[in-house]
């Protein structure tokens, strides 16, 4: 069985393509899903389980919230592919950590297109709690937009 295709779906079940799309990958492992999306902007939300943290009960691991902010990036720059682009692939990404929490807990994260090029976009993403809004953690990346595939197989 083949994955959804984007560009053969309404837009407006597109959030749910992409979600499809991450089906028994890192998305899926980690269980991120979207909560809204428009166009240039998409809000995404991870529960936090201990699996996801330093150790069981404790603080929430920097890779956690890197993973979920460079997800968020990632699927916002899908959703907002030009025509000529067939796919991105994360060029660069910088992080500033201010704060953590630990479970149980809702993380929120919401990412904004400051740049959609030609050949590039850029994302700056905003990880913060549920429950006060704080944020813990800004993410920026920069997607380079592909015109072809590039993973060989095989």
């Amino acid at each position: 069985m083949g994955h959804p295709v984007l560009s053969k779906a309404p837009s407006t079940e597109w959030p749910t393509v992409v979600e499809q799309l991450g089906r028994g990958g890192f998305s899926d492992l980690f269980g991120i899903t979207i909560v809204r999306n428009t166009q240039r902007h998409l809000l995404t939300q991870l529960v936090l389980r201990d699996e996801l943290l330093l150790n069981p009960g404790g603080l929430l691991h920097a890779g956690t919230m890197l993973g979920l902010a460079d997800t968020t990036a990632g699927w916002g720059c899908v959703l907002n592919l030009p025509d000529h682009a067939s796919g991105f692939t994360t060029i660069e990404g910088k992080a500033n950590f201010i704060a953590t929490s630990g479970a149980p807990e809702t993380l929120v994260c919401d990412a904004h297109l400051v740049h959609g090029g030609r050949t590039t976009q850029v994302w700056d993403t905003e990880v913060r709690r549920s429950t006060d809004q704080r944020v813990l953690c800004l993410y920026r990346c920069t997607q380079a937009l592909l015109t072809e595939p590039r993973i060989r197989r095989g």
